[in-house]
């Protein structure tokens, strides 16, 4: 698996830039504060399912869709951080 993008990198790079939108006036429509939304442009805050309902509104693309995103980021940087050589599997009989 590749390394998936950060939701707020997909923002910026498929919305803002070839938009030429400014944070600032994204978030005014999302109705969050600007610093909360340039977070998330950051890779600093993660997307929340109220966020993600947000995002579907003002954007496009489901809700399920932006926590998928999210839910992949997280899981591919998870993989590479968790050492996983200590744990023993339950043998579960049929």
């Amino acid at each position: 698996m590749y390394n998936p993008p950060h939701p707020g990198e997909f923002i910026r790079e498929v919305y803002l830039e070839p938009l030429g939108i400014s944070p600032r006036s994204v978030a005014l429509r999302l109705k969050v504060s600007p610093s909360t939304f340039i977070r998330i442009l950051r890779g600093q805050s993660s997307i929340s399912p109220a966020m993600a309902l947000r995002l579907s509104k003002c954007l496009g693309r489901s809700p399920e869709s932006w926590l998928h995103m999210q839910d992949s980021y997280n899981l591919w940087h998870a993989k590479q951080n968790v050492d996983l050589s200590e744990i023993v599997p339950i043998q579960v009989s049929a």
